[in-house]
């Protein structure tokens, strides 16, 4: 191993900052400038208020990464060190124990506030269980501390792939493609997913009727409280579902040419992001050949889009041209003044250059 690498290695190990350096490897494309090293960081989330940004790790070990948005470093978040682990067992007593760092593989991500200083963070595992993984976010220190509560295992044979909370603690959690479905059912249309539902109290999730989707994938809750937003995934499209009566989507939205993954508010814009769906360099559409959906290796056109409910559109955010350094656009957060991707496919995350904020483009008009 490269001495730079090891130290690299040494560094991730021991949960300290790890600076951002530009290589041959890592350098900016026309459009993004990047922080590599954070190994598939499928969703991320901005922490408001603050100078951080949370990423998952969609890879057996890569667990959370804590990126430190002005400095543009990261560290290993959870190491699973006992100051990191305070087990709530009442709330959770069906979890077996606190989560495997060296296991931890995690895809969609939540944050929620609880108080001044405090937050919870719902985390969609992968690496040796399928649950959603409960934390604290503690951030009234210079660096947000992260505390382990307990889990919520998935149902036998189900896995999740986004998850969302209301105020009152219920958690809904997407799942993909349930046993006996493929990517490639729902690529071709045909319903594989659902949305399921976790309360306070609940022995496991349930599955919410009317919920059943072609890749039910991103997930997020209104803040009414009363609403939340599921793209189906093979529809390029985002189902709005009434909580109290789930038995048939309150409205469909359909992407411009793209397809959404991940869907979260940041800033007050609710924001999808994917990967350009007819993209000639790829050949157009993604095909279906003999039964196996196409894995997407072939870089893509990147959009974010917008979620307009009161024009009834998903409006275009931003978006750029297919890219050497990065691919599998999956998530966006505004943080810093700047707009961060994240990818289910790259070793690393995207800042899109030269983008200017809703807010900054909007004083930059008035000003005489």
């Amino acid at each position: 191993m490269r001495a730079d690498a090891l130290l690299f290695a040494l560094a991730l190990s021991v949960g300290r900052p790890i600076s951002a350096k530009t290589t041959d490897f890592c350098s900016a494309d026309s459009d993004l400038s990047y922080v590599c090293g954070p190994e598939k960081p499928e969703d991320v989330l901005a922490i408001p208020g603050t100078r951080w940004l949370i990423t998952s790790g969609y890879s057996d070990g890569a667990g959370l990464k804590l990126v430190d948005v002005e400095q543009r470093r990261f560290m290993r978040w959870f190491n699973g060190t006992p100051a990191q682990t305070e087990f709530d067992r009442r709330s959770y007593p069906h979890c077996p124990g606190p989560v495997d760092p060296a296991k931890f593989n995690d895809r969609g991500l939540s944050l929620r506030k609880l108080g001044k200083d405090h937050w919870q963070l719902l985390v969609v595992n992968h690496g040796g269980r399928q649950s959603v993984e409960v934390f604290d976010v503690l951030t009234g220190s210079d660096t947000p501390n992260l505390r382990w509560r307990g889990c919520i295992p998935m149902p036998d044979g189900q896995v999740g792939n986004s998850v969302a909370s209301f105020s009152d603690g219920t958690v809904l959690v997407t799942v993909l493609t349930r046993p006996g479905t493929t990517i490639a059912d729902f690529v071709q249309g045909r319903s594989t997913g659902a949305v399921w539902q976790w309360r306070p109290g609940d022995a496991t999730f349930m599955q919410m009727t009317g919920t059943e989707l072609p890749g039910n994938n991103g997930l997020e809750t209104d803040p009414d409280d009363r609403h939340f937003y599921v793209v189906a995934f093979g529809w390029h499209a985002v189902l709005v579902y009434d909580r109290a009566d789930t038995r048939k989507a309150i409205e469909r939205i359909d992407a411009p040419d793209f397809m959404p993954d991940n869907i979260h508010w940041s800033e007050g814009h609710l924001l999808l992001a994917g990967m350009r769906l007819d993209e000639p360099a790829c050949g157009g559409l993604r095909p279906v050949v003999g039964g196996i959906a196409d894995p997407m290796l072939c870089h893509r056109g990147w959009i974010v889009g917008e979620l307009d409910r009161a024009h009834h559109r998903i409006a275009t955010f931003a978006y750029g041209r297919p890219q050497t350094g990065f691919n599998g656009l999956s998530a966006a957060t505004i943080a810093g003044g700047s707009l961060w991707l994240g990818s289910f496919q790259a070793g690393r995350l995207a800042i899109v250059r030269d983008w200017h904020s809703p807010a900054g483009r909007q004083a930059s008009r008035e000003t005489p």
